[in-house]
């Protein structure tokens, strides 16, 4: 009787997801052959926790931003500048740039959340835009267009090297990512976030801080994308404007929805297919993008709530309608 509680547990989307993932980045390693593919699952698992932070922003608060790459590249350009140009020990220049990043999605925050639909969207794209052109136009501290080289990462003398250690490295921040978003979904203030989603006005009727919460949420999402962004810059050891443009931020907002809004770990599979996808389609050359997009557009037609939340509708019918079939059968 008391292994039944247990098994119950364990078979939840929380708990049960959250194991999922933990076996597949444990055996993972299993099939990575060579340095290649140690870059692309490392790039995966840090678009991953940007997307596992812009989903609790977009699919839980229903508030959309197109200007989360600059996030990105604040955190990743703020580490390098001062581990690189200051002489910072990295993990002080990544916490203070975090710190840094979130001082300024709150007050930047403020402003236009109060915004809605297509102004929000045109707000935080401006936001964006900001962020890169300062990226860009500074280059005494950036180095402009051309990028800026990073130190490698250290904590207490011991530096991570090593594609391997990377790998494991950043398959432990995405599944702090993930058990932190589960437990924010799973308290009161992201069951106000779901209520703000599904009306505001309903939402503030009924005792919820409107302003408070979709600022909470566009902080903690920001925070997301700069360590993802430091770690980055580390990792690869040379940054560019690239990764702050208009069109990465479409990218994370397109995994995002991809995967399936208002899933967290739908988030995680969003940015897993489509940052290796572009990879496996190098074979078609000159047709890779055409069979990209068809894809794209084949998965949301099929797929309309997206890879995890459809797939997971799925069986829960099928589950249903075989539970059916056994009543009518007994």
């Amino acid at each position: 009787m008391q292994s039944r509680p247990i098994l119950v547990g364990l078979a939840s989307p929380r708990t049960g997801g959250m194991l999922a993932l933990a076996g597949v980045i444990a055996l993972l390693p299993l099939f990575l052959s060579n340095k290649y593919f140690y870059d692309i699952v490392v790039l995966v698992g840090l678009n991953a926790i940007v997307c596992v932070g812009l989903n609790l922003l977009i699919g839980y608060a229903g508030q959309i931003s197109l200007g989360h790459a600059g996030f990105f590249g604040a955190g990743a350009y703020g580490s390098a500048i001062l581990a690189s140009r200051f002489g910072w020990p990295p993990i002080a220049a990544m916490l203070a740039t975090t710190l840094a990043v979130a001082l300024l999605a709150y007050l930047v925050g403020r402003p236009i959340l109060r915004l809605k639909g297509h102004y929000l969207a045109m707000a935080t794209l401006g936001m964006g835009i900001i962020v890169f052109m300062v990226i860009t136009t500074e280059d005494a501290y950036t180095g402009g267009p051309d990028g800026i080289a990073v130190v490698p990462f250290s904590i207490g003398g011991y530096v991570l090297q090593g594609e391997r250690v990377w790998y494991w490295v950043v398959g432990a921040l995405l599944l702090l990512a993930v058990w932190l978003a589960q437990n924010l979904i799973d308290s009161p203030a992201g069951r106000a976030l779901r209520a703000l989603h599904s009306s505001e006005v309903g939402a503030e009727v009924v005792g919820i801080n409107a302003a408070k919460h979709k600022v909470m949420v566009f902080v903690i999402s920001a925070v997301f994308a700069s360590v993802a962004g430091s770690l980055a810059a580390h990792y690869s050891g040379f940054i560019t404007p690239g990764k702050a443009t208009f069109l990465h931020s479409i990218e994370l907002v397109t995994m995002v929805v991809f995967g399936g809004m208002a899933s967290t770990f739908g988030a995680v599979v969003g940015a897993a297919v489509l940052t290796t996808l572009p990879q496996l389609l190098a074979v078609f050359e000159d047709y890779e993008m055409m069979v990209f997009g068809a894809v794209m557009m084949g998965t949301m037609i099929f797929l309309p709530r997206g890879v995890v939340p459809s797939i997971a509708r799925l069986f829960q019918a099928r589950s249903k309608q075989q539970i059916g079939d056994k009543e009518s059968g007994a």
